[in-house]
């Protein structure tokens, strides 16, 4: 695989501010595959303070805050957190603008759970973002952390949309990790791995997202589920 390239962060801040006004209504196959198999790794939230790192339209966060949990998400695309800030439930979640490249404005140990949800890809130096992580998740805690698999990138894909106002296809910036890396940045940081997870559409999955046909059975998903 060659050797990944930093995205451009202006990019890909300009592309999912563009992606925003489609992303919960292009059917995207990766984030059906992701989503239930997230919230069973997070278990029951109510009553714990929840980090939604990458928050996008707010996916993961609404049902977060509805199931309980005291949820504060973050985001750098303003668009995004728009589409977030608008939906029933919204008023129950704190949102931040704020870049994963930079510190997270909270003290250490602020949560008992981290979730972030298919981001991964779109970030240069992951040892930086799972060591933020870390820092503000509290002894006992648990992170779960989801991306499209590494070996997605071996069929040239990345994270990608059509723009509806232009019929662009956009694609915001990717970082062709390996599976590898992820796993060592997490350890770098001080996580201790519960379960790595990998995930494949079957027929059945297919038949209802069909952007997922040609992918039954390949690898498309991959949740790591961390402890401190």
């Amino acid at each position: 695989m060659a050797e990944p390239k930093d995205p451009d962060p202006a990019a890909i801040r300009s592309g999912y501010d563009r992606w925003a006004e489609v992303y919960d209504h292009d059917k995207n196959p990766l984030v059906a595959l992701e989503e239930p198999v997230v919230r069973g790794a997070l278990g029951d939230v109510s009553g714990v303070s929840v980090l939604d790192l990458g928050c996008g339209t707010g996916r993961h966060a609404l049902w977060l805050a509805a199931a309980g949990a005291v949820v504060t998400a973050v985001d750098f695309s303003e668009g995004m957190l728009a589409e977030a800030r608008r939906k029933p439930g919204a008023g129950a979640v704190r949102f931040l603008v704020h870049d994963l490249h930079t510190p997270l404005p909270f003290e250490d140990g602020a949560f008992g759970r981290i979730v972030s949800g298919l981001v991964l890809e779109h970030v240069s130096d992951l040892q930086f973002v799972f060591g933020e992580a870390r820092r503000v998740l509290r002894p006992g805690g648990r992170a779960v952390i989801s991306a499209m698999h590494p070996a997605m990138h071996l069929k040239d894909v990345q994270a990608r949309f059509t723009d509806p106002a232009t019929g662009e296809k956009v694609q915001p910036g990717s970082v062709a990790h390996t599976l590898g890396a992820f796993v060592m940045a997490a350890l770098g940081a001080g996580f201790t791995p519960e379960a790595i997870g990998e995930h494949a559409p079957d027929a059945a999955f297919a038949a209802r997202y069909p952007r997922a046909e040609k992918y039954v059975d390949w690898p498309m998903l991959v949740v790591l589920q961390l402890r401190p």
